[in-house]
């Protein structure tokens, strides 16, 4: 493979920049730009030459060799002040040499990956932990990254490959040592995986909300202090509030943090009805939204509109304007009530972030659907009449294929190894 370059710090001036060099000519890379390259796993400070003699920088050096190293290769970190001329000089003298070529687009990961040093979930796991912005996306992408979902996948893999095995024990290797009735112990195997796997496929739904962020709409009759509410949130006035109904006619966004979550809030046009065409359709995407969004408030005034047909268990409904109410409700004008307000919209969206799983996209649920399918058919074809033992050992197969699809992985000889290791095949 090419030797590759890239900045590995964000372009523009800094106090520190990294550049790093992976790939067979990593280390000739170095040593055209260098005197002497620390050892490997060390660092060392090192004056940085041109390819022509001109000192470019002083530049901390770390040398990683293959496969001890985040992409498997020969690694060469160059850690520089962080200018943009030093930067952009330094990545001339790379180029130069004729030996490394710019990295293209997350050719580093995808590096790691070829060489074993991460999977597929570990992969994207890295990827929204550069992207987290909040403390729950940090910890799910933690986990991710730190292969909870191949630990997980393992245990599936490893109780399937079981149940494999012992059917096609008793199919190729009836005259053999082996047991005789292995159907309890096989739908055991299923059964408690496929539990496991319903969980995660609910679970999933949840770490999508944590990564792409719950959708919180606001809802209420028109002039009921909606966008107000919105801008108190927001703490600056991303919203039009006006005393003339009808004033929002589109679904506004603001993106907050609360209490770790990533919270959308949406404001939504007046609930009402309507002869005005621009309006109406306002008031239709505020129903189409808030029933798709995860939580609902509604806020009750004088002049409400029955808001029930969106409302859904555990939303939330409040009492708005409380600074005309002598207390009563939340104002989003003055302060009044909000913090109890986003107190208990954050207790109801954490409960159910407590219930995230380790796969997060829906990448992992289709993989785990698809595998939750073939277990019902292989148990079907298990406890079926007739019995078909063959047929279930390759739904079982077909099972194991699509969940190691989670990881990027796939050996179907184990299922060979699993019986000649358990049952004294081969003897």
């Amino acid at each position: 493979m090419s030797t590759i370059f890239a900045l590995a710090t964000a372009r523009g001036k800094a106090g520190v920049a990294v550049i790093r060099v992976s790939g067979p000519q990593a280390f000739g890379v170095a040593d055209r730009l260098v005197s002497t390259l620390p050892d490997s796993g060390r660092f060392g400070l090192r004056k940085i030459r041109s390819t022509a003699g001109e000192i470019l920088d002083d530049a901390l050096v770390l040398v990683f060799s293959a496969p001890h190293s985040f992409t498997g290769e020969d690694v060469v970190e160059f850690h520089l002040h962080g200018s943009r001329a030093v930067i952009n000089a330094v990545e001339s003298a790379i180029l130069n040499t004729g030996l490394a070529r710019p990295a293209e687009a997350g050719e580093f990961t995808r590096r790691a990956l070829m060489n074993d040093r991460l999977d597929l979930a570990q992969v994207e796991g890295l990827s929204d932990l550069i992207e987290a912005e909040t403390e729950a996306q940090r910890q799910q992408a933690m986990r991710l990254y730190e292969g909870g979902l191949q630990e997980t996948s393992e245990i599936w893999r490893r109780d399937l490959i079981r149940a494999a095995g012992l059917i096609e024990a008793t199919i190729d290797f009836a005259d053999e040592d082996v047991p005789v009735d292995v159907a309890p112990e096989v739908l055991d195997l299923l059964e408690r995986t496929r539990s496991t796997i319903r969980r995660e496929i609910e679970g999933s739904r949840i770490g999508e909300r944590i990564r792409e962020g719950f959708e919180v709409a606001i809802l209420g009759a028109p002039n009921a202090g909606k966008s107000t509410l919105l801008n108190r949130i927001a703490k600056r006035d991303v919203a039009i509030t006006s005393e003339i109904a009808g004033t929002t006619r589109d679904v506004i966004e603001v993106r907050v943090d609360l209490g770790g979550l990533p919270v959308v809030f949406l404001d939504t046009a007046g609930l009402r009805e309507t002869e005005d065409q621009i309006e109406k359709i306002g008031v239709a995407r505020a129903r189409e939204r808030a029933k798709a969004a995860d939580l609902r408030v509604l806020l009750l005034s004088d002049d409400e509109a029955d808001g029930s047909d969106v409302m859904c268990q555990g939303d939330i409904a409040v009492r708005s304007k409380g600074d005309l109410r002598d207390g009563d409700g939340i104002s989003g004008l003055t302060g009044q009530g909000v913090d109890a307000l986003l107190s208990s919209i954050t207790a109801v969206l954490s409960e159910r972030a407590d219930k995230v799983a380790t796969a997060t996209t829906a990448r992992h649920r289709h993989a785990l659907q698809q595998a939750e399918t073939e277990l019902d058919v292989a148990e079907q074809l298990l406890v079926a009449e007739a019995g078909l033992p063959e047929f279930a050992a390759e739904h079982l197969r077909s099972a194991v294929t699509a969940l190691d699809s989670l990881i990027g992985r796939v050996d179907v000889e184990t299922v060979l190894g699993e019986i000649f290791a358990n049952f004294c095949i081969g003897k």
